[in-house]
Parts: structure tokens; sequence; C-alpha cells
């Protein structure tokens, strides 16, 4: 049994007592203590895929704060990494693929992976991470978009300009159709699995939506999005399973994004959380939307900006607190605990 659901209820617009609050990213490279493990597993990758280390940094951050939900440490290249495309984490410069898909024969060659066999050490964690949070907070699952993933897949690692992934776009929209489809299929099948394996709640991180025009943004990123969710398991352990949709730089499309079948959408900094409630009318759950360079100001700041966030979603349920994109690595983790507990004391106000 869940001690705390407060988390699943809010994202599925049903009373709580307090608005509820987690951090994306929230065990990352701003703890000392995630640092120290990252150190003893040698580099990101091991990290990720040593299911006792990958438990470790999850529960981190509940130690230390009192969230509301625990996320899963993982990373939205895990698909690429099963696909035997040569992920590389380089420090300092970031994830590197080795053989990077840039035509059609490149995308026949690629298979759907098993997510309980290629996959198999994030279900392994899934599962470890539920028995030691013991019912303490919800589990949250999660995989990146299609298209975001695809980004790294085509441009061979990150990318300023994606120059390859939209030159494909325009030049040969049948092969990136291809490649998104096939990791639609993926994404679906692994996000399933994690439910299978204990997920409570499942995010799509669109982190690079943002960046394309609006008809493009509906053609190759929500299309494939709405497809994942519509194959989705929605209960499982007699409990809904709420699904989140995060579109960086998406507060344009939120109503079309609001229409996609998702329970809640990820809100960032740059939209008022007001016209996002005005534009999705109540019908989804609005997450977010602090943004994360507050973290840097002093705590009566942190307290002031937090209110701001409060009073800009407004009275009612459906608000999940969090930032409006990941903590950063510099933040002082006594500016997040601020945080937190700005949201602990102002919010139960709103929900009265």
């Amino acid at each position: 049994m869940l001690k705390n659901d407060l988390l699943l209820r809010a994202l599925l617009r049903l009373p709580v007592e307090r608005t509820p609050v987690w951090m994306m990213r929230q065990a990352g490279r701003y703890l000392p203590e995630y640092r120290a493990t990252r150190a003893r597993a040698g580099n990101f990758l091991k990290l990720c895929m040593t299911p006792e280390l990958a438990c470790e940094v999850t529960l981190q951050p509940l130690a230390r704060f009192p969230l509301d939900a625990a996320i899963l440490f993982s990373d939205i290249l895990t698909i690429p990494h099963a696909l035997g495309l040569g992920l590389q984490f380089e420090t300092g410069e970031g994830p590197r693929i080795e053989r990077p898909v840039r035509s059609r024969s490149d995308v026949v060659r690629l298979g759907v992976p098993d997510p309980n066999v290629e996959l198999r050490y994030v279900m392994d964690a899934v599962r470890l991470i539920r028995r030691e949070l013991d019912g303490q907070v919800p589990l949250i699952g999660f995989a990146g978009s299609p298209w975001t993933v695809g980004t790294y897949i085509v441009e061979g690692g990150g990318s300023r300009n994606f120059s390859r992934i939209k030159a494909m776009m325009y030049e040969d929209p049948a092969t990136l159709h291809a490649l998104l489809a096939l990791l639609t299929d993926s994404t679906r099948l692994y996000l399933n699995a994690q439910i299978e394996a204990g997920a409570q709640a499942v995010m799509i991180f669109d982190t690079w939506g943002g960046v394309l025009s609006p008809q493009r943004y509906l053609d190759f990123s929500l299309h494939y999005m709405r497809d994942i969710i519509g194959g989705l398991r929605r209960k499982h352990e007699g409990r809904q399973i709420p699904v989140i949709l995060f579109t960086k730089g998406g507060g344009a499309w939120l109503k079309a994004m609001a229409q996609s079948g998702c329970d809640a959408l990820g809100v960032d900094w740059t939209t008022d959380l007001a016209d996002a409630r005005r534009a999705v009318d109540d019908r989804v759950a609005l997450q977010g939307n602090l943004d994360p360079n507050c973290l840097y100001a002093s705590p009566v700041r942190i307290r002031e900006e937090v209110a701001a966030v409060l009073a800009s979603y407004g009275r009612g349920h459906g608000h999940v607190f969090n930032l409006g994109h990941g903590i950063h690595p510099e933040i002082p983790p006594e500016h997040a605990a601020a945080m937190v507990q700005a949201v602990h004391e102002l919010s139960p106000a709103y929900h009265r």
C-alpha cells in the first residue's frame, strides 16, 4: 500500500491536501552523495546499467527531502544502446552514438529490442527500487520521445542546430518516419515493461520537440507520442497509471498535447501556468514550472517564486509542483530543500 499517493491523485485531478512536489533530475550531480556513487561506478553508463547503483541514486534525494515521488534513475538513450548503436558518454561532451542512422538501409537493419532482454537491467532496477521504497512514495518510470531520441541517433550525439535530422525531415521524410515508427514501437514496449516491473506513473520526455515548427511538431513529434500513449497499459496493481507528457518549449501546443490521451502535461518556465491551465481547460493536470535558475537565489527569494508559481496555477486540484526543466548540477542542495519546504507550507491554502 502507498503511504503517500499525493502525486498519483494530483496527476488524475483528484482532491489532494497540498500540492505534491518532485524535481526533474532530482537524483543527480547537485548531490555530493550522487557524485560519490557515480565515482564508484566508474562511468555514467555503468551507473545506469547496475540496478543496485541505480536504486541507490534514485533513493538519495528522498533521504534528503520530503519529496512526493521517486523517478527511476536511467537515461533517455537506453533504447539506442539496446539497438546496438554504440552509445558512449564522453566526459564534458555528453552522449555520442558511434553508429548513427542516416539512411533507409540503416533503419532497415534495426529491430525492436525486447525490453526484458536487452533492457533487463532497467526492469531489475525498477523492481529493486519498488522493493526498497516500501510504499513510501510512487515510482515514476520514463522514456524519451521518439523525436528526441531520434535526434541523437541521427545527429550522432547532441546538437545545436539539428541540421542532419532536419535535413532528413525535409529531404527524406519517409526514412525519418520509418525511424520514428520503430522508436515508437520500442518505447511503447519499454514503458509497458516498466509498468509491469512496478512503475506507478510514466513520463515521456520530449526535450527537443520545441525546436520544430508547429506543423512539423504535430507530424514528427506529437503524432508518435500519441501512438505511444494509446498503447500503454493504463491500470496495474489495481491502480490507474498516469501518463505525463513534457515537451520543452511546447507552450504553444499545449491544447493539442492535451488531446493526446495523457493525464498530465509538463510545462516549462516560459509559459505561465494560468495561461497553460486556460489552454487545456482543466482537461489534464499540469506539472511545473519554476525556472531552475531560481534555485541559485536565496531561500527567501525561492520561497517568493514558489508562491508565484502556486498562485499562477490557482485554487483547485491538478497541479504537481516541479521545475520547468531539470535541476542544475551547481545548485546547493539546501536551496532545493527550501523550495520543497515552501511548497509544503504554502500549497495547502490552494486546496481548502
